[in-house]
């Protein structure tokens, strides 16, 4: 089953590529040129890097950097295998009311940002949720081998899993560099910020190279460097929910044109099973314990990936309104993450159930060439 996920993965996403080089403003470059690379091994997702640069060499300098950058964080972050000399997340789990765990200063910064989201988010994004998540993760994968017996999670249990998600029980010790759960019952999962912070790392050592044409593409989450080697802005199409429903209608239901950008995506038509005739996706809403259903995607438009994932996830999980106060009180400054952490250049694009679309008020700006 993931391998038939994976390869519809691939043809949308091959798809996208050829709409970016098919709209105006997208001829071959005449001193860089392009080239890419596809892979499969990290985040469980296909994935794309495309650089303009004066030589394969150069390219695969940057490539090979970020895509090692992503391969140790795809197992640093992970929590279902264990891996030779790597103390991940998964034993960070195993150790929880155990002991302390050292680790990765790369793990340290992801689960000290996973803090400070769960305080922007008034905690709708909490990488402590691993054991409600994961009740509801052997449900979807059992309903998707064997849809005919598919079964909801049992509730008494999701209530008794949602008891061993405190935030405050995830100890962090800087001077030890070590992770260590309170509680013993307590599972990390880092999912609704993972993908977007290893893909902002990586584009990190990109620019590092000093390259300024390069586009990282991860299942959908999207970081542009600089713009395209023809000077042209990066195509990046956001996909029309009802178009993976049915294969009918427009299949993007916007395009957006980045210079130096992120665009990142959450929806409730990636990750799902049936039960009972009803689509169960895997954004789970805290106040429900159940996943949630303001809209059918949301998509924020920023520089930094982390960031963008992050509020992709908290505004999915939140009516359009509060979702539009969360964006201002980041971009004045005022957000619970204080004056320092202000960010302006900040928008997002809901599609609810019906396909309508709202926007904060710069979200279409990106969206001409």
């Amino acid at each position: 089953m993931r391998n038939i996920k994976l390869k519809q993965m691939l043809a949308l996403l091959c798809a996208g590529l050829t709409l970016a080089c098919s709209l105006p403003g997208c001829s071959r470059a005449t001193k860089l040129e392009r080239y890419n690379k596809q892979f499969l091994d990290v985040f469980d997702t296909v994935s794309m890097e495309i650089g303009f640069e004066k030589s394969e060499a150069d390219f695969q300098k940057c490539y090979e950097s970020s895509h090692a950058q992503l391969l140790k964080e795809h197992r640093l972050y992970d929590i279902y295998n264990d891996y030779e000399g790597i103390n991940n997340l998964k034993t960070v789990n195993d150790n929880a009311g155990i002991q302390p765990v050292k680790v990765d200063p790369d793990l340290l910064s992801l689960i000290k940002w996973g803090k400070e989201v769960y305080t922007l988010t008034d905690g709708r994004v909490n990488i402590a949720y691993g054991a409600v998540l994961h009740l509801w993760h052997d449900k979807r994968e059992a309903g998707i081998e064997d849809p005919a017996h598919a079964e909801l999670p049992d509730q008494a249990a999701l209530e008794e899993a949602a008891k061993h998600t405190n935030i405050e029980d995830v100890i962090i010790d800087d001077a030890a560099g070590t992770i260590y759960l309170k509680d013993p019952e307590m599972s990390l999962d880092v999912g609704g910020i993972g993908k977007g912070y290893a893909t902002e790392n990586a584009a990190k050592l990109i620019q590092n190279e000093d390259s300024e044409n390069f586009l990282l593409n991860l299942g959908g989450n999207v970081r542009a460097i600089g713009i395209k080697g023809d000077g042209a802005k990066w195509v990046c199409p956001v996909e029309s929910p009802e178009y993976r429903d049915s294969q009918t209608g427009d299949q993007y239901a916007i395009v957006c044109y980045l210079d130096g950008r992120s665009l990142v995506t959450s929806g409730d038509y990636e990750r799902y099973f049936v039960v009972n005739g009803q689509r169960y996706h895997h954004i789970i809403d805290p106040d429900t314990l159940y996943p949630a259903k303001y809209h059918r995607s949301v998509s924020i438009l920023t520089e930094d990936s982390g960031l963008a994932d992050a509020l992709s996830t908290a505004l999915f999980m939140m009516p359009v309104e509060d979702g539009k106060a969360l964006i201002q009180s980041i971009r004045e400054g005022s957000s619970p993450l204080g004056a320092d952490f202000r960010v302006e250049d900040l928008e997002a694009m809901w599609i609810d159930a019906d396909g309508h679309q709202e926007y904060t008020d710069g979200f279409l700006n990106y969206t001409k060439a």
